[in-house]
């Protein structure tokens, strides 16, 4: 517990803060997992070490300033959380504090951030924005700074707009009737990710709404500290799932991982039992498919080697690790190899590898060049960040090995296009 303020100070997620405090025994053994702490080497880099900060500034003991430098540093890939025997609820204090500290704050925002809090969670804004930022790419040696990073994931050209339909009717006999949660960048950058899992799920007997008007789910603003904001995200999304549908279908896994921590995004209001509700019927594409009888996929026309990287909000924040693997050895003639780091963040978490090009550059070279390892002729992810941040480093690499989401594998062998 937090030894000088009162958990009911800190508001409604105060008692969540100060059961995570009060749990961790700083043993260590989040040390080695913490990608910040293999690379820089330093306590106030480490799980622990940020948990003394972030005690210390809620007890009033060091400013939130004081704190800044390490707290921002944290990928919130949750890795510790795996790998904590006193399950210390890591993701439930990070998020919170990030709120509690960032909407007491009076400092100015940076523009980087203004720019990414106005286009990303909108699709039709962040795809002008995409298309605006080629321009910024011939020009950038006359920005700031600061918006560089930005510019070095800027794609060299967009998949074509592609809308999703409202109503797609199952295949065949039908079994279940499910929403599909569109999100955001993924919509702008991977369309064919939503298009492939409707198509698997229809052909497996499977109804699917997109039901319009969800907008963001409210995982950029939760992830980087603006409660209020995310909140606000996530009663539209609440209110916009119709009561029929037997659960709501997640394609990255950051969305599905900010869903399930709608009870904490939402604690203290009004909406907070229907949050429990859509967090209860979240479910990830892999886990859902994994779990039906699927229509027979054919055999692949030539053996393929394809490398499954772990997303960090869908293994460590989701617990979901042997679905995706399984639903992969489903595909005849398809071998899953591992990657030698497959417990440690590729760098992206969400914004991160804007915010702290740096550090997200290391992960991401180590990460590519596990990959290219294995010999794979695919890398196969849930992730919509992770696979953009994995082409972007593979490229400097190879030009031999393909960037997947796992639905899109399943959609390809049963077209047999796995090339």
């Amino acid at each position: 517990m937090l030894h000088k303020i009162d958990a009911q100070q800190l508001g409604p997620r105060g008692q969540s803060m100060a059961d995570a405090v009060g749990t961790c025994v700083h043993c260590g053994f989040c040390l080695p997992t913490c990608p910040t702490y293999q690379e820089l080497e330093s306590e106030m880099d480490s799980p622990r070490g940020r948990i003394t900060l972030m005690k210390s500034v809620l007890e009033g003991e060091i400013s939130a300033d004081e704190a800044a430098p390490y707290v921002d540093r944290c990928l919130g890939c949750l890795a510790c959380v795996t790998h904590c025997p006193s399950g210390v609820p890591y993701g439930d204090l990070i998020s919170s504090y990030r709120s509690h500290t960032r909407e007491s704050s009076r400092s100015i925002p940076k523009l980087r951030d203004v720019m990414i809090r106005q286009t990303l969670p909108y699709v039709n804004r962040f795809r002008w924005a995409v298309r605006f930022g080629k321009v910024g790419v011939a020009m950038r040696a006359f920005l700031p700074k600061a918006l560089q990073p930005m510019l070095d994931l800027v794609p060299s050209d967009l998949p074509p707009q592609k809308d999703l339909p409202e109503f797609t009717p199952a295949i065949g006999k039908r079994v279940g009737r499910v929403a599909l949660l569109a999100g955001c960048a993924q919509q702008v950058l991977a369309p064919d990710i939503n298009h492939s899992a409707i198509r698997v799920l229809a052909r497996n007997g499977i109804e699917v709404v997109v039901p319009r008007g969800q907008g963001c789910c409210g995982a950029l603003s939760w992830h980087t500290g603006r409660g209020h904001e995310a909140a606000d995200f996530a009663k539209r999304l609440i209110d916009s799932i119709p009561a029929d549908v037997d659960c709501l279908i997640t394609t990255a896994a950051g969305c599905g991982s900010a869903i399930h921590e709608y009870p904490l995004v939402l604690a203290g209001d009004a909406k907070f039992q229907a949050a429990r509700e859509l967090a209860t019927k979240s479910v990830d594409i892999s886990v859902y498919l994994n779990q039906l009888q699927l229509e027979k996929i054919p055999a692949l026309a030539a053996p393929k080697r394809v490398a499954y990287h772990d997303a960090c909000h869908l293994a460590h924040a989701q617990g979901v690790r042997s679905e995706p693997r399984q639903l992969l050895g489903r595909v005849p003639g398809l071998e899953v190899v591992e990657l030698s780091d497959c417990d440690t963040c590729c760098g992206s978490a969400g914004t991160y590898n804007i915010e702290q090009p740096e550090i997200a550059k290391k992960l991401g070279e180590r990460k590519a060049r596990g990959v290219v390892e294995t010999g794979a002729s695919a890398v196969v992810s849930g992730n919509i960040g992770c696979l953009v941040q994995i082409e972007k480093h593979l490229q400097s690499l190879t030009n031999r090995v393909a960037v997947l989401h796992t639905v899109q594998v399943i959609d390809r062998a049963y077209q047999q296009l796995l090339s």
